[in-house]
């Protein structure tokens, strides 16, 4: 399901037990069910600023064990605030996995939801989003935090 957002599109995909994943872009396979659109519902609102958290089911179906406890990590950093690369690290029991940890995030299947765009770097700048530090990635994810009104 294609989705519009502040930044462009993003396209959603579930199976039957919930959503799957979330693209910056376009997916060529996808289903369109009700975790899709309750999913499109949610981000709407989530970009309008009336929603702070996500009901969706998810069904992560990727992901080592390591990355699978780092997404988890995240899901626990509050809207509207912002965790370091070496504070996830430390949640996760990977003090000096730093560098593993921006690994992980570039590999989340679930962005915004499972909020990644909430990891910065340790002086408090925004580096890299969607496994690059190419200026669009920033540009969403300084647009992601500013929805919830985290400026830099």
């Amino acid at each position: 399901m294609k989705v519009h957002a502040p930044f462009g599109f993003i396209w959603l995909d579930a199976n039957d037990q919930g959503l799957t994943k979330i693209s910056f872009t376009e997916l060529s396979e996808h289903h369109d069910n009700r975790y899709t659109r309750q999913a499109a519902d949610e981000l709407a609102d989530y970009f309008s600023g009336k929603r702070t958290s996500f009901s969706v089911p998810l069904s992560i179906q990727t992901g080592t064990v390591f990355q699978q406890k780092v997404w988890q990590a995240l899901t626990q950093i509050p809207y509207g605030e912002t965790r370091s690369y070496l504070e996830i690290a430390s949640a996760v029991d990977s003090p000096k996995a730093v560098r593993a940890i921006g690994q992980a995030n570039s590999k989340n299947p679930l962005p915004i939801i499972i909020p990644c765009h909430r990891v910065i770097g340790k002086n408090g700048q925004l580096t890299g989003y969607l496994g690059s530090a190419e200026q669009e990635g920033l540009s969403i994810k300084q647009t992601l935090l500013t929805i919830e009104h985290i400026i830099f």
